[in-house]
């Protein structure tokens, strides 16, 4: 029984990591769209950006999780 609980758990492990390995990288010009900073952006312009905008939108503050989750993926896509 608990070889089982583990091989489910293995796999809905494997699962979660499986589906968020496809989330696509976000263009450069999208994202600085996004966080309305220009495409060569600074790290510290792209920081504040982010924390302006995460602040209004964030789950915790009554936002939405997928709006989110973009304005991060922006952010990442700027300081790759």
């Amino acid at each position: 029984m608990k070889f089982v609980l583990f091989l489910a758990l293995l796999g809905a492990l494997y699962w979660l990591l499986k589906s968020g390995a496809s989330v696509k990288a976000m263009p450069r010009d999208a994202a600085a769209k996004l966080l309305g900073v220009a495409p060569d952006a600074d790290a510290g312009a792209v920081a504040d950006a982010h924390r302006r905008l995460i602040a209004r939108v964030h789950p915790d503050a009554g936002g939405s999780a997928e709006l989110a989750a973009q304005i991060n993926r922006a952010r990442d896509a700027m300081l790759r």
